[in-house]
């Protein structure tokens, strides 16, 4: 294989992993990254059997599992107690599960595994990208390069998407969230990601997401839904009429937020983006860059990792750069889709104004997946493992008792 040298824009999930991975095959990778101090930005999130599978060929599995959390069942219920999902991964195998983690300790690990965390150009802003050249131009107006291959991996809202391709889907959701971090303390679902429902207009969302390096304390990622609009309208009506709120639909999660104030509370947004292509030449996208959706089935970190092994093996399988991106593009393409198109469709159904699409959902969800058709497709989406509607994207079977045999199972 010949090594190459590659830009990699964004030091997000997908940058690490593509640094890493990239730079383990012996490529010079340079990342540039416009924060300054490079770190997590986000809330928790939950790894799927898929994502670890990429942790696990690095060598990380055993340092995730040790800070995150295990997370076996899916269950959301309305106020008054009305199941509306219920989904366990033993369902689809008894040895898997998913891992709620931190962002801070899931950047930890990828950054220290990386030898050139050190050397990254920080605080360096990418505006533009010279194709025939092969180069990049900072906001300072310096042009780097030339690479043999540059990666755009600059987030949802990437502002370089439009370099490798014009048109496509890039709509901003109308709701997100808001979320914090929060001492799980006698939390009594350890292992589930627990949420409520009050129609598709409140959604509140507790996650076990384990420890971080620097943090023992083992925390819960809080999640209240929230439209993009409503902010300022939550934030004047002011926190005791907020948690008054919260108590009417869930006293239990009132009483794990504590003492948290309205500075605690970090707000989300979500975009949904399917460029028409995601290569130009020597230029590619990856993670959020080149499909954002909604969080709503939990696989953006999932798919960012992903992306970065489909590029390292792509890299390995082919001679060319142009012919190893295409291959990447078809290969990932192929099993995003599915996910964006549920992601588009079931997002409406927890998050809307839509009270009647909400008592549909709740009348209907948790019957279809139950169903053997459903439920094992459901099961699969979860997970991370549908390609396609017949396909499948398959688990080894020596990572799959891997995960097992470190947790216990």
């Amino acid at each position: 294989m010949t090594p190459h040298h590659v830009a990699i824009v964004g030091y997000g999930t997908a940058g690490q992993a593509a640094a890493l991975l990239l730079s383990r095959d012996g490529h010079r990778v340079e990342v540039f990254e416009q924060a300054a101090e490079p770190g997590p930005v986000g809330a928790g999130f939950l790894l799927q059997p898929t994502g670890l599978q990429v942790l696990w060929s690095m060598g990380l599995l055993g340092e995730a599992l040790a800070h995150g959390a295990p997370v076996r069942r899916l269950y959301g219920e309305t106020p008054f107690g009305r199941a509306v999902m219920d989904m366990r991964y033993a369902g689809l195998d008894a040895r898997l599960h998913g891992l709620g983690m931190q962002r801070g300790a899931l950047f930890s690990l990828l950054a220290r595994a990386w030898p050139g965390f050190g050397a990254m150009h920080r605080g360096t802003r990418i505006t533009a990208v010279d194709h025939d050249a092969r180069r990049i131009r900072d906001a300072a107006g310096h042009w780097h390069g030339p690479f043999d291959m540059i990666v755009l991996a600059d987030g949802s809202a990437s502002r370089l998407r439009g370099h490798v391709a014009d048109g496509g889907l890039d709509r901003p959701y109308p709701w997100g969230a808001l979320w914090c971090l929060v001492p799980r303390g006698d939390w009594p679902w350890g292992d589930e990601l627990r949420q409520r429902y009050v129609a598709a207009r409140r959604m509140i969302g507790l996650l076990p997401v384990g420890t971080r390096p620097g943090d023992e304390i083992p925390r819960l990622s809080f999640f209240w839904s929230l439209r993009g609009d409503g902010f300022d309208a939550w934030q004047a009506g002011g926190m005791e009429a907020w948690r008054e709120e919260v108590r009417a639909i869930w006293p239990d999660a009132l009483g794990c937020l504590g003492e948290v104030q309205a500075t605690s509370l970090a707000r989300a947004s979500y975009r949904d983006a399917v460029p028409r292509r995601w290569r130009r030449g020597r230029v590619v996208l990856a993670g959020d860059a080149a499909h954002a959706m909604s969080p709503q089935l939990g696989q953006g970190v999932n798919m960012a990792l992903l992306d970065a092994l489909s590029l390292r093996d792509a890299l390995r399988a082919n001679n060319g750069v142009e012919d190893a991106l295409g291959c990447y593009e078809r290969e990932r393409r192929r099993h995003v889709r599915i996910y964006q198109f549920w992601s588009r469709w079931l997002t409406p159904l927890f998050q809307s104004d839509r009270d009647l699409v909400a008592k549909l959902r709740d009348l209907a969800f948790l019957p279809l997946g139950r169903l053997p058709g459903g439920r094992g497709h459901m099961l699969r989406v979860l997970s991370g493992t549908q390609r396609g509607l017949f396909g499948r994207l398959g688990l080894r079977d020596d990572f799959v008792d891997a995960l097992a045999g470190k947790d216990g199972a």
